[in-house]
């Protein structure tokens, strides 16, 4: 090497992703009684990782059968799991995928939907601007951005009330330019498991009709949300089934526990079925030269359960499991906080819903608990409720009242 050093030097050190660089700290901490509330991914009671019994039961299937070959999927992926995913998000009787009016395309779980779906727009759309929900998840903004998207936000959730800010929404969404693009969560938004109700979403749907904005979804929580896929995905049918257009990114991480699998899909329903098909041949000119084709095992897997019907209606029980037990959670932190007089009203931990609870707590708080706690979660106060347990709920209950007490 030559005395000028490294081509790279120039090169600054990035901070840590704020939601991953939680997991980091709690890793570090030697504490026993140490709680990671960071990471959005379910936990059983124990506190570990689960893969769902069908998972199981499909892969072995998968791996058992020899006819089966690694051989490369075409661009848009696993025929069957496009279709089947289309099926499961839009309903089996939905009016678009009878007119052939819906592009699916497999991609890498939702990360990679929404980026596939934004550089298609950023090329295809005519205008560039897609606004998302203040606060939303941390990714949003950035893969919009890279993806060539004009990034601004409108207003959601207010503080005050731990609920939706649906006047200031719909006044956002009334100023933004004719045919912007909007981010919608199709149900448990994150970080603030804040929905807008469905007659809400009915008022909702009006606006960006009478406007021609276009809806773009990211269904990260169907059927984990509420226990139902289809009470989950109502947001999203009302808009596909009213002729019009819109974009919808699923991912398959939280519903089926397939988070490493990057199984995931992105739909987009057109005017008319001879759009569609001209849609799909630039959605593969965006995917090819970015990675050529999607992996092959994770939406065998899906493919697989959701086209058996025994394994379909396992899935569905293991899924009400998974939801029921969050659901638990928030009514046993709720009960603990009364019971112990924390000051103000927590109400809002059993009104949300989802994977997250935005707490209220502020980063004082949060560093507080952290520090006095061994409690680890992000900065802006949201828990993930699936990392708790009835064995931990006291502990967070602790920590929440002396964070709240020690301030008053």
């Amino acid at each position: 090497m030559d005395s000028q050093g490294s081509s790279f030097d120039h090169v600054v050190r990035a901070p840590e992703d704020p939601i991953l660089g939680v997991t980091v700290a709690y890793n570090k901490d030697q504490s026993p009684v140490k709680l990671n509330l960071g990471v959005g991914a379910y936990r059983t009671e124990e506190g570990k990782p689960l893969v769902l019994n069908v998972v199981r039961q499909a892969e072995h299937s998968l791996v058992n059968d020899k006819a089966r070959v690694k051989e490369y999927l075409p661009i848009v992926g696993l025929a069957e799991f496009n279709k089947l995913s289309a099926k499961l998000i839009f309903g089996s009787d939905s009016s678009a995928i009878q007119d052939n009016r819906v592009v699916t395309v497999q991609c890498l779980s939702g990360t990679g939907s929404l980026r596939v779906g934004g550089e298609f727009l950023a090329k295809h759309y005519h205008e560039r601007t897609i606004y998302i929900p203040a606060p939303t998840w941390g990714n949003h903004p950035k893969v919009f951005t890279l993806a060539g998207l004009s990034v601004k936000t409108y207003r959601y959730y207010d503080p005050s009330t731990r609920g939706l800010d649906f006047q200031g929404l719909l006044e956002d969404l009334n100023s933004t330019p004719s045919g912007a693009i909007i981010l919608f969560h199709a149900c448990a938004h994150n970080p603030t498991g804040v929905d807008p109700t469905l007659e809400q979403w009915g008022q909702i749907r009006q606006l960006i009709r009478s406007r021609g904005l276009l809806p773009f979804f990211d269904s990260a929580y169907q059927g984990f949300a509420s226990g139902s896929l289809d009470a989950d995905a109502q947001s999203v049918r009302m808009f596909a089934s009213d002729g019009g257009e819109c974009v919808v990114a699923q991912s398959y991480a939280k519903n089926m526990g397939l988070y490493g699998e990057r199984v995931g899909a992105l739909s987009i329903v057109c005017k008319t079925a001879d759009v569609a098909g001209r849609v799909e041949s630039q959605v593969k000119l965006v995917i090819r030269p970015m990675y050529s084709n999607p992996p092959i095992h994770g939406a065998s897997i899906v493919a697989a359960i959701l086209k058996d019907r025994d394994l379909y209606n396992e899935w569905t029980i293991e899924l009400k499991a998974m939801a029921d037990r969050i659901i638990s959670m928030r009514y046993q932190l709720f009960e603990a906080l009364q019971a112990r007089g924390t000051p103000g009203d927590w109400s809002h931990i059993i009104k949300q819903i989802g994977m997250f609870t935005f707490t209220g707590l502020n980063t004082e708080q949060v560093a507080f608990m952290t520090k006095e706690y061994h409690i680890y979660m992000t900065s802006d106060g949201r828990i993930s409720m699936a990392g708790l347990s009835s064995r931990t709920v006291p502990h967070l209950a602790d920590a929440i009242h002396a964070a709240v007490t020690k301030a008053a």
